[in-house]
């Protein structure tokens, strides 16, 4: 017959509930009451039922993770690296892909992993007020990848720095016509790259003493196809650029593409710089932002899990160093040279 956790009370004169607190390890048992509850399960060879661990503690084991989508390179690397650090610390990972403006919408509205998680980590996405409120009133711990705000734990690159660098790249190689291939910043789902990477943008321009022009500024969407559709209009311009740059790396393959089926070369007649590091780039040969996607979830994820087990220690976790900022890296390769003559 297999030993119910009254079993074990009985056998140790103790409470059920001081047996629950014996074997989760909560500081709050004498040591010879905890040694004396050990000590009867081993004799009966009593295994915890992890379900009743979780309906006695009032915690899930599960953490949520919120993406605006789940198909992009970025995202995929996060689910990853999230659902990995998870399960070695014995978490479930719950998943919720808002896909759209009507799934975010819909997402923040009802809160549907309220009561299912014990914490909350959201990916890249630019949070208004109103959804800060609603993941607030989830009186659980929330961690933010890509972004900060004052009381949330924060994992993210300086978006508008390495953009910044980007540039300056290209301004320094004597480029004056530099074109940029981006997200749209007033996609409803709003993420955080394309705002912050614009803004680096039209900040290298203007400390490079040239004003940002609307008419090199394309949108690719983040994707292969969007990258080349972007790059074959700023060909056609009249004073077409001698430099792209790309917010992401998929972007900026697509602009390798089309330059290629244009005749043109890289980098003699046309520069090009990405923003990733994607496994693909050194094969293209791309000069690109390295940014550390797996650290930052990593960091995030782990000091997200550490506070919960603070706070089930002592049921008053404070976040300590809430906001850390993970450095980026320039990598030059092939694809950037001088302006043409």
């Amino acid at each position: 017959m297999v030993a119910s956790i009254e079993d074990v009370a009985r056998l140790a004169g103790v409470s059920i509930a001081t047996v629950s607190r014996a074997l989760r390890g909560l500081p709050d048992v004498a040591s010879s009451t905890r040694d004396r509850v050990l000590a009867a399960a081993n004799e009966l060879n009593y295994v915890a039922s992890p379900f009743a661990a979780r309906l006695a503690s009032g915690r899930t084991t599960t953490v949520g993770l919120v993406v605006p989508f789940v198909n992009r390179w970025f995202f995929a690397e996060v689910i990853s690296t999230v659902e990995s650090e998870l399960r070695t610390a014995g978490f479930d990972l719950l998943l919720y892909n808002l896909g759209d403006e009507e799934g975010r919408a819909r997402f923040f509205d009802v809160m549907p992993m309220r009561k299912r998680v014990d914490g909350v980590l959201v990916a890249s996405l630019v949070l208004d007020d109103d959804e800060f409120k609603a993941l607030t009133a989830l009186n659980r711990p929330v961690g933010l990848l890509g972004l900060e705000r004052s009381g949330f734990l924060s994992a993210r690159i300086d978006d508008v720095a390495a953009a910044r660098n980007a540039v300056d790249h290209l301004v320094g190689l004597g480029h004056r016509r530099i074109a940029l291939i981006g997200g749209d910043t007033d996609d409803p789902m709003a993420f955080t790259p394309p705002l912050r990477r614009l803004e680096g943008y039209r900040a290298a321009l203007r400390t490079g003493g040239i004003e940002p022009d609307q008419a090199l500024e394309r949108l690719g969407y983040f994707t292969v196809d969007g990258g080349r559709a972007a790059a074959r209009e700023l060909l056609t311009a009249a004073d077409p650029p001698t430099a792209i740059f790309a917010e992401s790396d998929e972007m900026a393959y697509g602009a390798l593409r089309e330059l290629h089926d244009a005749g043109l070369r890289v980098p003699e007649d046309v520069s090009v710089v990405g923003f990733d590091d994607q496994p693909l780039s050194e094969l293209w040969r791309l000069t690109t932002v390295r940014q550390p996607v797996a650290d930052q979830a990593l960091d995030i994820t782990s000091r997200l899990l550490t506070l919960l087990a603070e706070d089930e220690l002592d049921g008053d976790a404070v976040p300590r160093d809430p906001g850390v900022v993970l450095p980026t890296e320039f990598v030059v390769r092939g694809s950037t040279g001088p302006a043409p003559a």
